[in-house]
């Protein structure tokens, strides 16, 4: 995966993504170890002094399958130089993932996970019991929120995806198209 330093917008982006998380009790931060990830941990535990973000190579952007039945044919150029042993790690990473941080607990808490598109993308898919193939074509921003929340003894509900309401029109990034507002 594409992977290097936040750029000055999108430390912008991240100091408003970090306004905006203020006051949420957080119990865990778990981050990505890619470049970004880390530099975007690090921006926010700078805004907020309660977290203390941990690395996890459970969140580390990966391909978590691969065509199948029902794919549309216009997601198959995507997997070009895409491996099988790829695919399979990745699906295997997301499984773990999934395990990790979407099991239900029994103590209230609240994880702030800072990843890539391709694992928000599951995640959601996974919520909402979509086909294997469904994470394609779902779509976060740089510095997007995306909340779900799991109870005891219930499924995960996805609440928000990709709200992009603490960024200004100007820092909205990381879409295939721009946005009309």
């Amino acid at each position: 995966m594409q992977d290097g330093p936040l750029s000055p917008r999108g430390v912008r982006q991240v100091r408003m993504l970090a306004d905006r998380l203020g006051g949420v009790p957080f119990t865990g931060a778990y981050h990505s170890p890619l470049t970004r990830g880390e530099q975007t941990a690090k921006v926010l535990a700078e805004r907020l002094p309660a977290i203390d973000p941990e690395p996890s190579n459970l969140l580390f952007d990966c391909i978590p399958s691969g065509p199948e039945p029902g794919t549309p044919k216009s997601f198959e150029p995507f997997f070009h130089g895409v491996s099988e042993a790829q695919i399979e790690a990745g699906h295997a990473q997301m499984d773990d993932a999934v395990a990790e941080f979407l099991s239900p607990s029994r103590a209230d808490h609240h994880d702030l996970l800072i990843t890539h598109n391709f694992v928000i993308a599951w995640f959601v898919r996974e919520v909402l019991d979509a086909p294997t193939w469904r994470w394609l074509g779902l779509n976060a921003a740089n510095a997007s929120l995306t909340v779900i929340r799991h109870r005891p003894a219930k499924k995960p509900e996805l609440l928000v995806f990709n709200d992009l309401g603490h960024l200004p029109a100007e820092l909205r990034t990381g879409l295939p198209e721009v946005l009309p507002f």
